[in-house]
């Protein structure tokens, strides 16, 4: 198993602006505020009645992280036994470092088998690593299953939701997109098609079952992989999933290594928490579970199954101390749910097909910091700590994100300069570098630090209510905090009559 250099982008970021620039566009937009306003208010009522019912929900919590966590100490043997247990199974196990090695192996197995059309189970491993394009490149169609990725897909669209990728559309939305588009993917629409949710759903069943009944080549990702036996798992609510994975005679299953859970038993936590945490109910509707392959062509299941194992700047991302539990996320969208930021700017915002609060912890680690966007997604949150308190597996998304402030301040871009890795300075964050120095330089000497509060406290009647320049942006929406009369210490020393440096330092 190989990785990138450290901090360097596993898979190219796309051509887009920074977060505040299309966070901007976004919340001009009444339709998408509306349209996410509802839905995620909708879910994260349900979620929280679904979790009360729980008593045991924090011991769950904190057994979540405590299964991811060990995993990923000991990813490494782990990832052999998924290699061993597979391979016993019946299937073949592929290994890809990057996103270009993920899309090659896909494109040679589905041409192996002869095959110009895959049909799709959702997952955002082969939408990170841009799986569609690659196969369409080489005259290979994939067709989405699930409903909401369908809708995206028709509307020539991108996902904006771990959980609802066109959380964005509103029901008339998708009625006209389904009545312009589905004929040319296949099946058209019924004539007189209204926007009432059952019809939508009838016609999206009508349109993928012909495609169901007629696909040789499934394509998924998996929830879990167990260790212990090498089985994939995968819940979903529509059932489209599932004829995925039993119908095509060839399956290939692309997954991230961090989705590794190490037994049957740990399945038991997960599968009471992801269920709650996302569509907030008490179970899935379908949790497919598949080892290996079939021997007969009239069971249910692939005859031929591959497993590509995708690192993609997970083992970078695996090797910082504080940012590495991004990867005990197991997407429940639990986080953009309880988001004040997403639910204004939506998914697209973010520039990356893991958004909300995750996204911008994630996508930074994966595909480091040198783009605008990815620079720009820590400062994507108002760090209210909502994410965390919500998340199944306690990841403190605010701690993460401070974290990778800190790393886009200081430097930026990690390049390699012959044999050595090399952090090249930031751009455009100088002066906030000059400033953090220079506070330390007066924090670290207390006549300084004491001489300079004693002259601010004195000139406070001439301190401006606004800050000229570049601070504009900042005290054009906040007030300036008040100059104290006198500093602390000196209030100390004249109230309590002692040395003011000596006990302020208590």
């Amino acid at each position: 198993m190989s990785g990138t250099f450290v901090g360097m982008p596993a898979f190219p970021p796309p051509a887009h602006p920074a977060f505040p620039e299309a966070a901007h566009e976004a919340v001009n937009n009444p339709t998408l505020r509306g349209n996410l306003r509802h839905a995620t208010h909708t879910i994260r009522a349900k979620r929280a009645k679904a979790v009360a019912e729980m008593s045991d929900w924090a011991e769950l919590r904190e057994a979540g992280k405590q299964i991811k966590d060990h995993t990923l100490r000991h990813l490494d043997r782990y990832l052999v036994q998924v290699e061993e247990s597979v391979t016993a199974a019946g299937g073949i196990v592929h290994w890809a470092a990057d996103a270009d090695e993920a899309n090659r192996i896909v494109t040679e197995l589905v041409k192996e088998t002869g095959e110009s059309e895959v049909v799709k189970v959702k997952s955002m491993a082969t939408q990170e690593i841009g799986l569609n394009e690659a196969l369409e490149a080489e005259g290979i169609h994939a067709y989405e299953t699930d409903l909401a990725e369908l809708i995206v897909q028709l509307g020539k669209d991108r996902p904006s939701h771990i959980l609802v990728p066109a959380i964005h559309r509103n029901r008339g939305e998708i009625r006209d997109i389904f009545a312009r588009e589905m004929s040319e993917w296949g099946r058209p629409a019924p004539e007189g098609l209204t926007d009432t949710p059952a019809e939508l759903a009838d016609a999206a069943r009508l349109h993928l079952r012909e495609k169901f009944l007629r696909a040789k080549v499934g394509i998924s990702g998996a929830n879990f992989i167990v260790a212990e036996t090498g089985t994939l798992v995968v819940v979903e609510s529509e059932g489209n999933g599932r004829m995925c994975l039993t119908l095509p005679e060839t399956l290939i299953s692309v997954v991230g290594i961090e989705k590794i859970v190490p037994t049957w038993r740990d399945l038991e936590v997960f599968l009471q928490t992801l269920p709650r945490s996302s569509t907030a109910e008490r179970m899935n509707p379908y949790t497919s579970m598949w080892t290996g392959t079939t021997d007969s062509e009239t069971a249910d299941g692939p005859q031929t199954f591959h497993l590509v194992l995708l690192d993609n700047g997970r083992t970078d991302t695996l090797a910082d101390e504080v940012g590495r539990q991004a990867l005990r996320c197991i997407r429940c969208s639990a986080c953009l749910n309880v988001c004040p930021v997403y639910e204004r700017a939506g998914g697209h915002a973010y520039g990356s097909v893991y958004p909300g609060p995750i996204g911008a912890i994630l996508s930074p680690q994966l595909r480091g910091t040198a783009s605008e966007i990815d620079a720009s997604l820590p400062y994507a949150s108002s760090l209210c700590g909502a994410c965390y308190e919500v998340c199944p597996v306690a990841i403190d998304i605010p701690e993460v994100l401070v974290h990778l402030r800190e790393r886009v301040v200081e430097g930026g871009p990690v390049t390699r300069e012959g044999n050595k890795v090399v952090l090249k300075p930031a751009k455009g964050h100088a002066a906030e570098r000059a400033a953090m120095r220079a506070a330390r330089w007066a924090f670290a000497r207390p006549g300084v630090l004491r001489t300079g509060q004693r002259l601010a406290s004195r000139t406070r009647r001439f301190h401006p209510r606004t800050l000229p320049g570049p601070g504009s942006a900042w005290s054009g929406t906040r007030d300036l905090p008040p100059v104290p009369a006198e500093p602390f210490r000196d209030w100390w020393q004249r109230t309590q009559g002692g040395n003011g440096d000596k006990g302020a330092a208590k």
